[in-house]
């Protein structure tokens, strides 16, 4: 194994395990998102209203594969739809000021519990190390993304 390959299976776990930690602390009362629910609200926030097509290029998904959770949000409040001024086939979906409160309290949850994981297991030096990882880490995550992939998730709020 090459050691890109061995940097990129440690990334990949600590990454997945990391993921699987900031779900489980979620509250998981009726305000929690899902990550895919979490995902649109923040690329509806930084990006203003989209088509659902180009919502779903983002997530690297089909347009049919959002309908349960833009349903279940504009059911919660949390976007709008609205015809697109271009095209009146199309809808706009927006994100609502529900739904902003909802994203900054999911991210808050999610914030919390990794600053003070960090704060208890680091080192400053180490946390500082880890503040630069994360910014290399965003710029592997971006590599190839305008060749049609999706783009992910929103930048931090």
């Amino acid at each position: 194994m090459g050691e890109a390959t061995q940097v990129a299976e440690s990334v990949r776990w600590a990454v997945s395990r990391l993921s699987s930690r900031l779900r489980a602390e979620q509250p998981g009362d009726d305000r929690s998102l899902s990550r895919l629910a979490a995902s649109v609200l923040a690329n509806l926030r930084h990006s203003g209203p989209s088509t659902v097509s180009a919502l779903a290029a983002i997530e690297g998904l089909q347009p049919q594969s959002l309908t349960r959770v833009l349903n279940a949000l504009e059911t919660e409040g949390r976007v709008a739809r609205r015809p697109d001024e271009h095209d009146r086939r199309a809808q706009r979906i927006a994100i609502t000021d529900d739904g902003r409160e909802a994203l900054r309290a999911h991210v808050s949850d999610g914030n919390r519990w990794l600053a003070g994981a960090l704060d208890e297991t680091l080192t400053p030096a180490e946390r500082e190390i880890v503040r630069v990882a994360a910014g290399l880490l965003l710029q592997v995550a971006e590599h190839g993304a305008g060749e049609g992939r999706g783009h992910g998730a929103a930048p931090p709020l």
